[in-house]
């Protein structure tokens, strides 16, 4: 019962932080918010696919969706890195406020 309430617990506590930093206005924190909340539901998918390990099952499907969700998190955050950077180049900022150029 101890380990469901610390792994439930650190799922939400990676989600408020991630909806936190996705409220913030610099380009890099809202990359990493999305980061943290995808890894909270990575937690949740290994954490639900061992929920019944006492009974000798393990479901290996949550897991196997677990790492290609790692897979495409990574490819994710390498996109968003290379556009900020791009972004950083162009108009001298990461903040969101300040790029009003970008829209049409």
């Amino acid at each position: 019962m101890a380990n469901d309430v610390v792994f439930i617990g650190s799922v939400f506590a990676l989600i408020c932080i991630g909806l936190y930093c996705v409220m913030q206005k610099s380009m890099i924190r809202i990359l990493l918010g999305v980061e943290m909340m995808l890894n909270a539901g990575n937690l949740a998918l290994v954490y639900f696919a061992s929920y019944r390990v006492s009974m000798g099952f393990v479901d290996p499907l949550g897991q196997s969706l677990a790492f290609i969700s790692i897979v495409l998190g990574g490819s994710t955050i390498a996109i968003g890195l290379a556009l900020i950077v791009n972004a950083y180049k162009q108009f001298k900022t990461t903040e969101v406020d300040k790029m009003r150029r970008l829209k049409w």
